[in-house]
């Protein structure tokens, strides 16, 4: 792993009043190690390597991190670890690829949308991410949520891989882990990877450390629309602190205009990084594909349950078509959409003919 330099640090970006301890370098630092030792207050940092003739009389690197980890410690959440914020963490034992470097970067510093294609690489950028608010904030949490408890699951296992996060500071939490082990399971760990539901009821029970959450993840981002759980945990999460980072991941952000920029709202977005499948970043790393359709046929079991179903909407729908509601006459290919649609037209502009209708 290399050390980065060349942007600026959230100590410099938020002006934190953070002191540092004599000595501590105020610029990034680079340096190339092959592996992570432990860094006082509970981050990490690579380790120096052994210091030539010349070196001997330079400040010892443990005290000064073990000085400016303390003073963070006091700070509210866990603080600001000025010794590890002096630069930022990126992997180089994996293949370096130019995209995913600059959209870490760039998560960094502002909450990002980060929309790249299946397969190249979403979570690998958030492990990234992650990894390195792990070491600025030695006593805060990081959160990594997915919409389901597979995908939870495989997000903690790619992740892991990615950066080098102790496993004893790391934990997943689904709907089956129980309330009562939830409270102290956020209490001894620092990284999770949860669903949005539970960190929504966690949230509400007052058993989530709110104040002390430090960098949220999100994938799956374009599902955060309306009331879905995403959006509830980011409103939620924001009555109790505005001093956290979001990263969002989706490979199809949303269907038009109207819903990336709804996703952009509910979830603080201030930025977007983007590579489509014809973006020339990405050309190195993606494979030609050849798209063939092929049209399945029902069978005659799920026909006949088709049938049925159609039976049964005919005998609402029909009755919305008569009273004019609805003006889909193809009640075999009306949509979710449609419906949804037509019933909030009906509640803007009702008629009292039809009112009186459809309350018989």
């Amino acid at each position: 792993m290399s050390g980065r330099g060349g942007q600026r640090t959230l100590f410099q970006s938020w002006g934190s009043r953070v002191s540092r301890a004599p000595g501590v370098p105020s610029g990034p630092r680079r340096e190339a190690a092959p592996g992570l030792a432990p860094c006082p207050g509970g981050g990490v940092r690579p380790p120096r390597p052994r210091p030539g003739p010349e070196e001997e009389e330079e400040t010892d690197d443990d005290l000064l991190l073990l000085a400016a980890a303390a003073e963070a410690e006091r700070g509210p959440g866990g603080g600001f670890c000025a010794a590890a914020g002096s630069l930022w963490i990126y992997p180089t034992n994996w293949p370096v690829r130019g995209y995913q470097e600059r959209m870490a970067r760039a998560a960094l510093l502002a909450n990002t949308l980060v929309c790249l294609p299946t397969g190249l690489g979403k979570t690998f950028v958030a492990a990234v991410v992650m990894y390195n608010f792990y070491r600025w904030f030695p006593s805060a949490k990081v959160l990594f949520l997915a919409p389901t408890k597979p995908l939870v699951a495989q997000q903690m296992e790619a992740c892991a891989r990615v950066m080098g996060i102790p496993p004893h500071h790391m934990a997943e939490m689904t709907g089956g882990t129980q309330v009562l082990n939830r409270k102290e399971i956020w209490h001894n760990k620092r990284v999770f990877f949860l669903t949005p539901q539970v960190m929504v009821n966690d949230l509400s029970r007052g058993t989530c450390p709110a104040a002390e959450i430090k960098c949220l993840v999100i994938d799956e981002a374009h599902k955060a629309l309306g009331n879905y759980a995403y959006c509830q945990v980011v409103k939620e999460l924001s009555k109790y602190t505005n001093q956290f980072r979001i990263l969002a991941l989706s490979a199809t952000p949303g269907s038009d205009t109207k819903a990336v920029q709804e996703v952009i709202s509910n979830l603080l977005i201030a930025q977007i990084e983007l590579c489509s499948e014809d973006s020339p970043d990405i050309q190195p790393y993606s494979h030609e594909r050849q798209v063939e359709k092929f049209v399945v046929p029902l069978g005659k079991e799920l026909a006949e349950i088709q049938n049925a179903y159609i039976r049964v909407l005919e005998t609402f729908a029909g009755r919305l078509i008569k009273i004019r509601v609805l003006a889909q006459r193809d009640i075999p290919s009306l949509t979710k959409y449609q419906i949804i649609l037509a019933r909030d037209q009906f509640r803007k502009n009702p008629s009292s003919h039809n009112a009186v209708n459809v309350t018989q």
